[in-house]
């Protein structure tokens, strides 16, 4: 037997290969399935099931396109409710995979269709769980994503939750492995752990959620507090993985579209198309098309894109470094952005030795704005998340976050400087970008971000755990 977690950091999602006598199943694959396909001819394996563990909102599955190119069919849990062909589970349906078998649990809360598929190695034994997004390692999927499909409220939903957890996943032994579909830094859940497997034991002693003593009436209202709204992309992506998509080299041959800069320009003016430049933000500020939105794939990319672009269907115009055109599209692919019509060969410089008009942005060091702010009443505006503000901030910086800035537009003077940071340096810039964008241009990038500011001697707030907000 064989387990293999594919662990995709942008997404923070974890996909999984298990193959047993030459039979592979897949949990939950990436919109590319290549690496699966790959995978399986290298082992001399057969990919016979497709296992989802529930309508993904934060990602677009391959379940489609890997079961065309093998002919395996699409399993998902009681409830489920696709447009196309699939096996429909019976809650402890068991599959056969050479010499070992998976067993369908249905687990409702996050969604109503969630299943928890449980592996009983070659000895019959429960071996491991693949939790979906019931389960992730220190807490538990957002109870809020399905309701208005399901006609339920979120505390509703929140206390299936909890009858799954206790009745069908808790009671299993506490060797049992746990295998999550997100780690820390999915949308999906609220606190979860940077590991991406564990023991069910040692969850239930570090997961707030598996407390033994813990009533529904707790567990609801913990698991609802804090919720902050979705990404608006999750319903859209909701949509394709329960009705279908288009096939990814499609999409791939639309988008790696080389242009000149007179047709990249020609492209934008012509279109309502999205100049999107992925390079880093150290290139970015130097010189950009403008207008241009500023998303760097050394970063959250996809999130970041699904968070701030939100409509799946909005044609984009590509910059991207040279080389990473077609990484870029299919990272887009993964959270349903397929819309991409081109990109402008040679990246930027292309456009520069054009003598095309550019843009940039003034980034500053922690030290440079030490010697530029002379007093408090200088603008400060941090992006970061509300809960790394609340833990510890600049004197005197608002917080307007990135995900919600559509909704701070207003509190950004129109006149004199102001100063935005984040952390590190890089949800400033997407930030500065997007602002810039709007015709607001009286604005300075703090390059280092936060954690340069706190190295350099800044007077910060006392800092407050962020477990204790």
């Amino acid at each position: 037997m064989k387990i293999e977690q594919i662990y995709t950091g942008c997404l923070a999602q974890g996909a999984y290969y298990i193959e047993s006598k030459g039979e592979v199943a897949i949990i939950d694959p990436l919109r590319e399935v290549e690496p699966y396909l790959k995978r399986a001819k290298a082992d001399n394996a057969t990919i016979k099931y497709i296992f989802e563990t529930h309508f993904h909102a934060d990602f677009v599955s391959g379940h489609i396109t890997l079961s065309k190119e093998t002919n395996a069919p699409i399993v998902y849990g009681p409830s489920a409710n696709p447009s196309f062909e699939a096996i429909i589970a019976k809650d402890g349906q068991e599959f056969k995979l050479g010499d070992i078998t998976i067993k369908a649990l249905h687990t409702p809360g996050h969604t109503m269709e969630s299943t928890t598929y449980l592996l009983r190695d070659e000895k019959g034994e429960d071996y491991a769980i693949f939790s979906g997004d019931t389960l992730f390692l220190g807490d538990v999927g957002r109870p809020d994503l399905a309701q208005k499909a399901a006609n339920m409220t979120q505390e509703d939903l929140a206390g299936l939750l909890f009858d799954s957890l206790r009745n069908k996943i808790m009671p299993l032994a506490d060797d049992v492995v746990v295998y999550p579909a997100h780690g820390a830094g999915s949308a999906c859940g609220k606190n979860m752990m940077k590991e991406t497997v564990d023991t069910l034991g040692n969850q239930k002693k570090m997961n707030y959620a598996l407390r033994a003593n813990m009533t529904k009436e707790e567990f609801v209202k913990e698991v609802t507090e804090g919720l902050l709204p979705p990404p608006k992309y999750f319903p859209l992506n909701v949509k394709m993985n329960k009705e279908g998509y288009e096939d990814i080299d499609e999409v791939l041959e639309r988008g790696t579209t080389a242009l000149t800069a007179d047709e990249f320009e020609e492209a934008a003016n012509a279109t309502d198309a999205i100049i999107l430049d992925v390079r880093h933000q150290d290139e970015f500020v130097k010189g950009f098309v403008p207008r241009s939105i500023f998303i760097g794939l050394d970063g959250s990319f996809a999130p970041w894109v699904g968070a701030l672009i939100a409509d799946t269907k909005q044609a984009i115009l590509l910059v991207a470094p040279e080389g990473r055109e077609e990484e870029a599209i299919i990272r887009l692919s993964r959270v349903g952005f397929d819309a991409t019509i081109g990109y402008l060969k040679g990246s930027f410089d292309t456009w520069k030795n054009a003598g095309k008009e550019y843009d940039t942005i003034t980034s500053i060091s922690a030290k440079e704005l030490k010697e530029t702010l002379h007093n408090n009443e200088v603008p400060v505006f941090d992006v970061r998340k509300e809960s790394e503000y609340l833990s510890e901030h600049m004197e005197n910086a608002e917080n307007t976050p990135l995900d919600f800035l559509n909704d701070h537009m207003a509190e950004f003077p129109q006149e004199g400087t102001f100063y935005v940071h984040c952390a590190g340096g890089y949800r400033s810039v997407i930030a500065a970008s997007i602002l810039k964008s709007r015709g607001i241009h009286n604005l300075v990038d703090m390059g280092g971000g936060f954690d340069e500011m706190k190295r350099s001697g800044y007077k910060v707030t006392e800092y407050v755990c962020p477990t204790t907000l």
